[in-house]
């Protein structure tokens, strides 16, 4: 059988990994969207959960699960797979503090990524909204965590450059050897 092609789309928050993810799913190609995100919006709707600024443990942990299920969902897909950051996230984030991993985290550390898309802080596109809190220096620092996070873990890393929504397809095609 043929190892599932599963992409990676992470780095600074605001950086246009989800613009670029809803490119992909206009194209017809398999998409994750963030965890964190979904559980962002869910916990503002009012339909249970925990937001990253009460209880950030405790949202890494909720992120981790939510990783879980998203891959296992998508673990014997054929094609491309790309996912809008992955419970690896969560894992490094909780690492960087020295807190303690939930029992899920051996899950998400076993899966295998193909390639991980690094989009660098981009300021002038981030915005900060009720889904989206924090400083741009936090932000860049999870990104640099996060870049330095994934290959200690075996991950191969691209650094996704700048660019329109239309190009940086161009690019991941040209990175992953396929058509987009």
């Amino acid at each position: 059988m043929t190892r599932p092609r599963h992409i990676i789309l992470s780095g600074c928050s605001g950086g246009g990994k989800s613009t670029l993810l809803a490119a992909l799913a206009a194209r017809g190609h398999a998409t994750v969207p963030e965890p964190g995100r979904r559980l962002v919006q869910a916990a503002l709707a009012g339909q249970g959960g925990v937001l990253p600024w009460e209880d950030g443990p405790g949202f890494a942990a909720a992120c981790i699960d939510l990783a879980v299920a998203d891959h296992a969902a998508v673990r014997d897909r054929g094609g491309p797979v790309f996912f809008d950051r992955s419970g690896l996230d969560a894992v490094l984030w909780l690492q960087a503090r020295g807190l303690a991993l939930p029992a899920a985290a051996g899950e998400v550390l076993a899966q295998r990524f193909e390639r991980v898309f690094l989009v660098p802080p981009w300021p002038e596109l981030r915005v900060e909204d009720a889904e989206r809190k924090g400083s741009m220096a936090e932000a860049e620092a999870e990104y640099h965590a996060l870049a330095a996070g994934y290959p200690a873990l075996g991950h191969p890393v691209t650094l996704l450059p700048k660019g329109t929504v239309a190009k940086r397809p161009a690019f991941l095609a040209g990175a992953l050897d396929c058509p987009l």
